[in-house]
């Protein structure tokens, strides 16, 4: 009797397995891999009927499968091939925009090749390619939509968008070549991102990954080469913050900025951890840390970064410019706070040309009353192309309170060639040591409207003409202990206020170098 039993409880599993869950193949439904057949209606036939019949996985066999718009349905993973291509339409007319919204520049956007909304359960993996075909759909797409390009690129289609999905794992799979950004994840939760690989360049806007106000996301061990930024968190919408990410084990190749948070920042960044990244051949920014739209940043940690070749390394801006991305939906947030960050462990060498000539390696500015609050600069090494002068050191840094925070916005060029930092607080720069190739008159760090600074075990290299190696420029409450200084200056350290609190000690200079300038005498 137990045997019948077991037997017959076995039967019904085998029943109820091959009644759901199976893999379906979208040849079953019509598809064909010609790179010609517009596939979509067959697509999407095979992702309903898994759906319907209790989840599984949607196989794409090997074959260059032309589609429009797809949409994911909750338990279904899209499998790859190794050998199938998913090729997006170059119609734009294909795609439609089920979640619509307005990105950082004004331009309203949406349209995705593969898009999932509201889902649980989902994922894309295999060894195959989705390939969004975006320099044949931009030059279809310009001989009917004769607007001005930069409105005309945001009816082009991402190329995976998900919005308010749980439990989502992507990997192995290839992302190319998008018309727009290669993956935006929206309000989305228990995030999985492992072994991809992202080329996506040709047309403007190719940002990598976008993160978007998401909450337990997991990315490690990908490989991003983009046009536009490689790993970017947003917030669009003030309802969700980007919190509870891990990042791990990427290289990254980027047109702008390498690591991003902002520009559009309307929620918190909270509780994100990135570490052991490569960053190469980067144009605008290795690790760019923004809120400029009432995001409060917070609790977040950066470490074990190796950048070559990257223009400007770092850049972190508290500002308000004050955007709203779902005029529909939200409102106007009042200026947000940027602080408790740890950047820590970083070899960078910094390209010689950059958007600022001469070149900088770290700027950080809030903005009147508004302070960047307890950010930790620690082991940080950074080689520089020089070249400043007394003229350059005596530059004026627009506020740009309300501008789209970006390197070139504080340009043309910083007074300072290692670290810029104005309206700071509770600052430490611990240990960072600063290579030149050629001679600097510049400041290597200049403090500007800044209290609670501390300056301990830094290097500063072989300099000559500088008015001073260290400028404190309405600061008050700074700690210079234990530096090493290689080269002459008017001062070590120079200061516009007698009555500011200043205290320096075990500092290694070069005999003929004045301590600290006249004013505290």
């Amino acid at each position: 009797m137990n045997t019948l039993k077991v037997y017959l409880t076995t039967l019904l599993l085998i029943v109820i397995g091959n009644a759901y869950g199976l893999d379906t193949n979208i040849e079953k439904y019509g598809a064909i891999g010609d790179g010609i057949t517009l596939n979509s209606a067959a697509i999407q036939q095979a992702i309903d009927h898994c759906a319907q019949t209790g989840g599984g996985k949607v196989i794409f066999p090997a074959g260059r499968f032309v589609s429009g718009t797809i949409a994911l349905k909750s338990n279904v993973t899209l499998r790859l091939e190794k050998g199938a291509v998913l090729l997006g339409s170059t119609d734009v007319n294909d795609y439609q925009n089920l979640d619509p919204f307005t990105e950082g520049l004004g331009i309203h956007v949406g349209w995705a090749l593969v898009v999932g909304v509201d889902l649980q359960n989902i994922g894309i993996e295999g060894e195959g390619v989705i390939d969004g075909r975006g320099s044949a759909l931009k030059a279809q797409q310009i001989l009917t939509d004769n607007r001005p390009e930069g409105q005309r690129w945001g009816r082009r289609p991402f190329l995976l968008r998900l919005v308010r999905c749980e439990r989502v794992h992507i990997q192995g799979v290839a992302l190319n070549y998008s018309a727009a950004w290669t993956s935006h994840y929206y309000h989305c939760k228990q995030v999985t991102i492992e072994h991809i690989k992202i080329v996506s360049r040709g047309v403007a806007h190719n940002d990598g990954i976008d993160i978007d106000g998401c909450q337990n996301v997991h990315i490690s061990d990908s490989d991003i080469d983009s046009g536009d930024d490689a790993l970017c968190f947003k917030t669009t919408s003030s309802d969700m913050p980007c919190s509870a990410i891990n990042v791990s084990g990427l290289k990254l190749k980027s047109g702008q900025g390498a690591i991003k948070m902002g520009t559009e920042s309307m929620a918190a960044f909270q509780d994100i951890k990135i570490s052991n990244c490569y960053i190469y051949n980067t144009n605008n920014g290795g690790i760019k840390l923004l809120t400029v739209d009432g995001a409060y940043l917070n609790n977040v940690e950066i470490s074990d970064i190796t950048m070559v070749n990257v223009k400007t390394p770092i850049l972190i801006r508290l500002g308000s410019r004050l955007s709203v991305f779902r005029k529909d939906q939200d409102k106007q947030q009042p200026t947000g706070r940027l602080e408790n960050v740890i950047i820590r462990n970083i070899k960078a060498q910094a390209a010689d040309t950059a958007q600022l000539k001469p070149p900088t390696g770290i700027l950080i500015t809030g903005v009147p009353g508004y302070n960047i609050k307890n950010l930790r600069l620690e082991n940080i090494d950074i080689e520089l192309a020089g070249g400043g002068t007394i003229a350059d050191s005596k530059q004026e840094v627009p506020e740009a309170i309300d501008k789209y925070p970006e390197v070139k916005t504080f340009g043309p060029l910083i007074p300072a060639y290692g670290i810029w930092a104005r309206h700071v607080e509770g600052l430490q720069i611990i240990n960072v040591r600063l290579h030149l190739k050629n001679n600097e008159e510049r400041p290597a760090i200049i403090c500007d409207d800044a209290r609670q600074i501390t300056i301990t075990h830094c290097a500063f290299p072989p300099t000559t003409g500088s008015l001073a190696i260290i400028q404190l420029k309405h600061a008050d409450d700074v700690t210079i202990n234990a530096n090493k200084v290689e080269g002459t200056a008017g001062s070590f350290i120079s200061i516009d206020n007698a009555k500011s609190k200043v205290t320096y000690k075990g500092n290694q200079v070069v005999k003929s170098l004045k301590m600290i300038n006249s004013a505290l005498k």
